[in-house]
């Protein structure tokens, strides 16, 4: 099994990759549908939440999206920090990266478990939480690289999409896992809130699981330490 990850590592990871959109799309239905109307993995719309709350208007939430936006801005920060030095693709410092954002899932979902409705000052903990993870989860997939596929938005694989196909004059490169980031974050978001049925832990408990999976199956993708220690790679 090992050897067959190794063997297609960039199938490999792009389909884990595509398992952390899916996983996006759960946590930002829990943000927006759970904790005040707060994306905690899509910035841009999380933005402009954040600027048409600022004119007071229909009772948008201003400090939420803060937290969350600044939130992310940590966890990318120490992502991109990290990895620094490191070349593209999975090592031992994404594996330790990931399992931090698992960590972070988890705690929240605990935290979340005791209070079934946070009150006001846990509800922002959490998503300032949830907003760094995001924001580590969206560093590491970018070190690894995956084209097209960040994880935590699809802005961008839909005008690659658009602009690439037979209209856009450019053929249909890469349209399948363009289409799968967009379906998959999409369903994500069904899930999410679906789940919130259920206890607004549950979709925090369901992309920490994905994520440790992810985290598993990527750290035994990667090169094989006596073939990297012979290249000197």
């Amino acid at each position: 099994m090992r050897e067959r990850l190794r063997r297609d590592v960039g199938r490999t990871h792009l389909g884990l990759m595509l398992a952390l959109t899916f996983s996006t799309g759960v946590i930002d239905a829990v943000g927006y549908l759970g904790l005040d109307r707060v994306f905690t993995g899509n910035m841009t719309g999380n933005v402009v939440i954040l600027g048409m709350g600022l004119t007071g208007v229909d009772g948008l939430p201003v400090l939420g999206p803060v937290l969350a936006l600044v939130g992310f801005m940590v966890g990318a920060a120490l992502g991109g920090r990290t990895l620094r030095t490191f070349d593209a693709g999975w090592s031992d410092k994404t594996t330790m990266l990931f399992s931090v954002v698992s960590v972070v899932l988890v705690a929240s979902a605990v935290v979340a478990i005791f209070e079934s409705d946070p009150p006001h000052p846990l509800a922002l903990s959490i998503t300032a939480a949830l907003g760094a993870a995001m924001g580590l989860q969206a560093a590491v997939a970018r070190h690894i690289a995956v084209k097209d596929v960040t994880t935590v938005v699809v802005t961008s694989t839909i005008t690659g999409l658009a602009a690439d196909s037979a209209a856009g004059g450019e053929g249909l490169n890469f349209w399948r896992r363009r289409m799968g980031a967009i379906l998959l974050i999409g369903a994500g978001a069904c899930a999410g809130a679906l789940l919130l049925q259920l206890h607004i832990a549950a979709g925090m408990l369901l992309s920490a699981a994905i994520t440790v999976v992810v985290t598993i199956v990527g750290h035994r993708s990667r090169p094989r330490p006596d073939l990297v220690d012979a290249t000197g790679l």
